[in-house]
């Protein structure tokens, strides 16, 4: 087990808070689908301004950086370098030393915000696979500790590269810094992709997300809807903005639903309600065991 990251852990997890808290704002205070959310006081979240201020700095860092070259050159390290071998569970653990002492919404380890979200889901009786998606979404995050080379290669919303840069991405102004934004096929409607290609035919802008996908993808059992889940709950451009309809086809229109049910449990679950750790291990190390192998590469 490495030891544990502190100053870089606390800064991504605030960052990613008030990544979160943005989204609430800007979205639906509650689905009706998700009933666990429903008398969750959602003003007692930190101020929004206050958020978009981190959220705003953060984002032009990484609408200037994130470019086709780097997106190629993280898919190319990620298939070629060799970060780790371990379960889901241990997994788990490792995200737990990224330590987090700053966040006012929440007193939580890492470990009790993911079973948050896998026991609300859990709650509403949505199948096992649902269930442990929302246990293991934000592994991803582990590329913290495989050479990530900031927050802005971790967290955020993210948006499709190597065409022109959508509107409907948060803050769309910051890309001017990007050279994509300039490039004579980057910047076209299609840019590197044929009309309704389809999603799995496109580059999303890589992150936790985009890393965790390729992770299970593989290896794993898990459903297309929950591999989609995986991929694209962050992708807000997409599934609540409505952007790259051009791009998108008729798979990519049937998995919306799935991906939209996700998104309040991924975005309102969190609590200072403790979970018991060691009596909810043993269920959903059983998930874990009906959908992964018991080691996987990271």
């Amino acid at each position: 087990m490495p030891e544990a990251v502190t100053v870089t852990g606390r800064e991504l997890d605030a960052t990613s808070d008030a990544i979160d808290e943005v989204n609430v704002i800007k979205g639906k205070m509650w689905n009706a689908e998700s009933e666990f959310d429903e008398k969750k006081d959602k003003s007692k979240f930190r101020d929004y301004e206050a958020a978009c201020d981190r959220v705003k700095a953060f984002y032009k860092e990484q609408h200037e950086k994130q470019t086709v070259a780097y997106n190629i050159k993280a898919r190319v390290d990620f298939k070629t370098k060799k970060r780790a071998r371990m379960g889901v569970w241990e997994a788990i653990e490792m995200l737990n030393t990224i330590i987090d002492d700053s966040d006012p919404d929440t007193s939580m380890s890492q470990i009790e915000h993911l079973l948050q979200t896998a026991e609300a889901i859990r709650r509403d009786g949505k199948p096992e696979w649902m269930q442990v998606t929302g246990l293991l979404h934000d592994l991803g995050k582990l590329l913290l500790l495989f050479g990530a080379e900031g927050q802005w290669d971790v967290v955020g919303d993210t948006f499709v590269v190597g065409c022109k840069f959508s509107d409907k991405i948060i803050y769309p102004e910051t890309f001017a810094n990007n050279p994509d934004t300039y490039d004579a096929v980057y910047s076209t409607e299609y840019g590197i992709y044929k009309p309704n290609c389809g999603l799995d035919n496109v580059m999303l802008s890589w992150g936790h997300d985009e890393y965790l996908y390729n992770v299970v993808k593989d290896q794993s059992t898990l459903p297309p809807e929950a591999l989609a889940m995986i991929r694209y709950h962050s992708f807000y451009p997409w599934h609540r903005e409505g952007a790259y309809s051009h791009l998108t086809n008729e798979k990519d229109m049937k998995i919306l639903e799935a991906v939209k049910s996700f998104n309040p449990y991924d975005l309102y679950s969190k609590s200072d309600e403790p979970c018991d750790v060691e009596k909810l291990k043993p269920y959903y190390q059983g998930l874990i065991a009906k959908f992964f192998p018991p080691v996987l590469d990271w």
